[in-house]
């Protein structure tokens, strides 16, 4: 049996959009899904996940962990009006990184519809608010023009180029600052 969403997962609300944490149990199919689409594996890498009891485990390890660690992560962005999941949206402490970055991936039936945009803009306002952050970065694949321009149209520079490791391909590398 599905559980509701109840209004402590919830950690934002837009205009058209819930953006709240992800559940293992509810959340693993499509999670199996987003995580197994050609775009999520061309752009943001292959992670493993196979099987829905791969997907409750990622969800546990990755999204919930860094929940718990550092009190945001990924979220899984839902419609509003009819609560279907299309995205994650959040944001995300990196190893390699000194700054926290916004990430998000949305299901491709769901492009161009302005949601990566106000699941974005009200991370990056969450980030700064709710958390006092001064700065957020963001990377992308150098091949992933569309989230480049999305990350401007927020607001977010570009730098230039990031590696996760020495040996690994370069990524592009933007940033915001936010007026002290």
């Amino acid at each position: 049996m599905k559980r509701l969403v109840s209004q402590a997962m919830i950690v934002l609300q837009t205009e058209r959009l819930v953006l709240r944490r992800a559940h293992a149990e509810d959340d693993a199919a499509f999670i199996f899904g987003l995580l197994n689409e050609p775009s999520w594996l061309q752009y943001i890498g292959d992670r493993g996940v196979r099987t829905l009891a791969d997907a409750q485990q990622y969800i546990v390890n990755s999204l919930q962990a860094s929940y718990e660690s550092y009190g945001f992560g990924l979220f899984v962005v839902a419609e509003k009006a009819t609560g279907t999941p299309v995205g994650l949206c959040g944001l995300i402490k990196r190893d390699f990184l000194e700054d926290v970055d916004i990430g998000y991936a949305l299901c491709p039936p769901y492009w161009g519809k302005g949601y990566a945009f106000e699941a974005a803009y009200a991370v990056l306002d969450y980030g700064r608010e709710a958390f006092g952050l001064k700065r957020i970065v963001a990377i992308t694949d150098k091949a992933n023009d569309a989230s480049g321009k999305l990350l401007e149209k927020l607001g977010l520079r570009w730098e230039g180029y990031v590696r996760k490791q020495p040996d690994q391909e370069e990524l592009k590398f933007f940033s915001i600052d936010f007026p002290s």
